[in-house]
């Protein structure tokens, strides 16, 4: 990255010349012939890795310097190994950042010990809601909620990374719904969930957004997969609507309703909602460390602005990430330290269900 002055004058004569410099650095932000590594603390093909590769070569466009910008996955630990190696590695000076998810957002929240980042040494330039699809195998003959005891009467199971990765609203929604899931744990990223539902080792299935668009699609069309309910979409104030990208979808709410006869209540309910609120409403971001220069953090906002302003964006985006509205810039870093504020009422209704069910202490 070029911050220092073209001439390449040595630094001497500290004080005046830092000071003459300095405008230089800020005014002449350039990234030309440098090479950003984009962190994706997930295996390929999975929701978080398809919504950073839709990006990526807008990003290298947009940023001063059109510098080239790499993918790197770094699989496991349902995230967290990925982002503890960006918190430890990553360079200061915005060639490193790192895409986030909700299974990196729960853990943190939750106060995971095999955790060692911390949000707050981070600062958000880009924020992607996205919502979720849960489906199941076709063999079950399952169509909707009124197939509702077929889904109770069969031990079914359900690939996923981890109980405090992405899918933890979804184990959650599970529970309420009184279905007999067997979670198999240990899938390096939702990609590889859904691989294992195709392959007949999974009968039930969750994807978000993006994957479900690109990759789950072409199985309901031919008949392997039939999707129950989307996730829906939380606003701040707890109401639940049907997602923008499934309009044709009932909500996970309207599906409890229909199936059980009853509105969704209780703890359970209210630590669903903020689940949500924390993991999906802000479901994937892309952070550096926040103590990078203040030029480099507001050309990354500018570069994301420019990306989702652009005519075609809208319909690009909506065919493979679905439609949804992107905070950029100081609006993604505000809602993400909103975001991640956990009442500790919810937090102990979490860890406690967690450890009963899944044996996981926190």
């Amino acid at each position: 990255m070029k911050l220092l002055n073209k001439s390449g004058m040595r630094p001497m004569l500290l004080g005046a010349v830092a000071v003459l410099a300095m405008p230089m650095s800020l005014n002449a932000q350039d990234f030309a012939g440098e090479t950003i590594e984009w962190t994706v603390p997930f295996g390929v093909g999975g929701g978080t890795d398809v919504w950073a590769r839709f990006f990526a070569p807008q990003l290298s466009q947009a940023l001063p310097g059109k510098p080239t910008v790499v993918v790197l996955n770094v699989p496991g630990g349902g995230s967290i190994s990925g982002a503890n190696q960006f918190a430890t590695r990553a360079s200061h000076d915005g060639l490193s950042i790192l895409g986030t998810s909700a299974s990196t957002q729960y853990p943190a929240i939750l106060g995971d010990p095999r955790v060692r980042y911390d949000y707050a040494d981070w600062t958000a330039v880009l924020a992607s809601p996205t919502g979720g699809v849960v489906y199941i195998d076709a063999k079950y003959g399952v169509t909707g909620p009124k197939d509702i005891e077929k889904l109770r009467s069969e031990q079914i199971r359900f690939a996923s990374q981890g109980a405090t990765a992405l899918e933890m609203p979804v184990l959650l929604a599970f529970k309420m719904l009184g279905l007999n899931i067997k979670p198999v744990f240990g899938m390096e990223s939702r990609g590889a969930g859904r691989l294992a539902f195709e392959r007949g080792e999974a009968g039930i299935a969750f994807q978000t957004s993006s994957a479900f668009l690109s990759s789950v699609k072409p199985l309901v069309d031919g008949g392997k997969a039939v999707p129950l309910f989307s996730l829906g979409v939380v606003d701040a104030e707890g109401n639940v609507a049907r997602d923008p990208s499934f309009p044709d979808l009932p909500t996970y709410v309207e599906f409890y309703e229909q199936a059980t006869g009853a509105k969704p209540e209780g703890e359970a309910f209210k630590a669903w909602k903020a689940l949500m609120l924390a993991g999906f409403s802000l479901q994937k971001m892309v952070v550096l460390p926040k103590d990078a220069p203040a030029e480099v953090i507001a050309a990354y906002g500018e570069a994301a602005k420019a990306i989702v302003e652009a005519p075609d964006f809208r319909q690009r985006a909506g065919d493979e990430l679905g439609d949804y509205k992107q905070l950029v810039g100081p609006e993604a870093d505000a809602a993400l330290k909103e975001a991640l504020t956990l009442d500790p009422g919810i937090r102990e209704f979490l860890t406690n269900w967690l450890a009963e069910d899944y044996n996981v202490r926190m």
